[in-house]
C-alpha cells in the first residue's frame, strides 16, 4: 500500500506524489477521496490541456495509481480549517460538477484548499512562480554581465 504515514480522517487533505507534480484530494471516508481531475480520475494535469476538469469521488488506491500518498494538512499551521463534517459535505456536494481548470489559478490544490479553508491557494503554483522569477533573474543577470563584458572590451580597444 503506498500510503505514507497515518491513515486519514474525513476532511483531511491527501497529497498524491506524481513524477513531476502533486495531485490533491479530500478524504471523505470509507477509503474515498473527492478530487478535481480528468474524466478517468487519475490526473488533473491532463485537464490543463483541455481547460476543464470534473469533480470525482474515487478510492484512494485508484487515485494513487501505484504512487505514494499521504495526509498533508500543512496549511493548518497558518489557517483554521473548517469543521471536518462541513469539509466532507462540501466536497461531496461538488461530485459530478464540471469545472474550469487552470494550472495557475484553478487546479486540484486550489480546489481542496477552498473546501477545507474557504480560501483557494496552491504552494505548487507559488513555488513555481518563485523558481521562475529566480531563474528569470539569473538569466537577466548573466545577460547583463555578458553585455557589460562586451562593452568593456569594446571600450578598451
Amino acid at each position: 500500500m503506498p500510503l505514507v504515514g497515518p491513515y486519514p480522517e474525513p476532511g483531511d487533505l491527501i497529497e498524491f506524489f506524481r513524477s513531476v507534480y502533486q495531485h490533491w484530494g479530500i478524504y471523505v471516508g470509507s477509503g474515498n477521496v473527492v478530487h478535481l481531475t480528468d474524466q478517468d480520475g487519475w490526473s488533473s494535469l491532463s485537464s490543463a490541456f483541455g481547460g476543464s476538469a470534473v469533480v470525482r469521488k474515487d478510492p484512494m488506491e485508484k487515485v494513487a495509481g501505484g504512487c505514494n500518498y499521504q495526509v498533508n494538512n500543512k496549511y493548518d499551521k497558518k489557517r483554521k480549517p473548517l469543521p471536518k463534517g462541513k469539509v466532507v459535505q462540501a466536497a461531496l456536494n461538488e461530485v459530478g460538477k464540471k469545472m474550469t481548470y487552470s494550472v495557475t489559478r484553478e487546479n486540484c490544490e486550489h480546489f481542496v484548499t477552498q473546501l477545507r479553508y474557504e480560501e483557494s491557494f496552491s504552494d505548487q503554483v507559488d513555488n513555481a512562480k518563485m523558481y521562475t522569477a529566480v531563474g528569470g533573474a539569473a538569466v537577466l543577470a548573466v545577460g547583463a554581465l555578458a553585455l557589460l563584458t562586451t562593452q568593456n572590451k569594446r571600450h578598451k580597444q
